[in-house]
């Protein structure tokens, strides 16, 4: 059984004046018990839209999606269970600091704060989060540091399912890797499942067992990345994730058009 699965996902919004625009289009796949799936675009083909379906967020207008084998429409609530989710625009309790906003996490959870604060403690640290900036408000840390503490709190009680929206966009070099490791532990200790959507393409290649690429709201191509490299390799050349999605859609990586 798949951990998570989309089946022919279709999702469109209206736009301007309005225009009818298609995030998805038939979309399909399936994500195996503890495997790193990466779902690869750019701005506009349809990975934030598709996480947000799996998240009980948005409904899609067909198709179906599930997690773990409940629906996301018709059983939203279990869903919200066993899902964890990080994005760009995590939202947090500004006036409260990093650890008060883990523990508040626990405890929605129904996991005692006293349980799990040397883990919080940790956790924060092992994200370059030192222990003299854990109890400041959350408002006078950077865009990048608020960002680890959304990691940081996906990641305090272990889910069965890790929803990764473009976890380390504005993060430095250092605090990308310290991220993906943390990721990387986390599937082999409590064997996790990951979906992750990213626009560094270094960062997949590192990560996922499987990738998928969305453009245009279809998904185009799917496979290891090794596969995928092969696919697309002539004359022995070596090739990078970058040639590869030139490759299967036409555009350069940073074409949204």
């Amino acid at each position: 059984m798949y951990a998570l699965s989309c089946d022919s996902l279709e999702k469109s919004f209206r736009k301007g004046k309005g225009k009818k625009v298609r995030a998805l289009r038939g979309v399909g796949f399936g994500v195996y018990p503890g495997e790193v799936y990466g779902v690869l675009g750019p701005n506009g083909s349809g990975k934030s839209t598709l996480v947000r379906i799996l998240a009980t967020l948005l409904i899609p207008d067909g198709g179906r999606a599930q997690v773990l084998g409940h629906d996301v429409v018709r059983e939203a609530r279990k869903v919200r269970e066993l899902i964890h989710r990080v994005s760009t625009e995590a939202a947090f309790f500004k006036k409260l600091s990093p650890l008060e906003n883990l523990l508040y996490g626990a405890r929605l959870y129904g996991v005692p704060g006293r349980r799990v604060i040397r883990r919080a403690r940790g956790l924060l640290a092992e994200l370059g989060i030192p222990p003299g900036r854990q109890n400041r408000p959350m408002e006078q840390l950077s865009r990048g540091q608020q960002q680890k503490v959304a990691v940081a709190r996906a990641l305090l009680i272990p889910p069965p399912v890790l929803l990764l929206d473009e976890p380390t966009t504005g993060l430095d070099p250092r605090s990308k890797l310290e991220v993906q490791r943390l990721v990387l532990g986390l599937r082999e200790k409590e064997g996790t499942t990951v979906l992750l959507t990213t626009h560094d393409m270094e960062e997949a290649d590192r990560l996922c067992d499987r990738v998928a690429i969305l453009d245009g709201g279809r998904l185009v191509a799917e496979g290891t990345p090794l596969e995928l490299k092969e696919r697309v390799r002539t004359n022995g050349k070596p090739v990078s994730m970058e040639d590869v999605f030139f490759a299967l859609t036409g555009k350069e990586w940073d074409d949204e058009g």
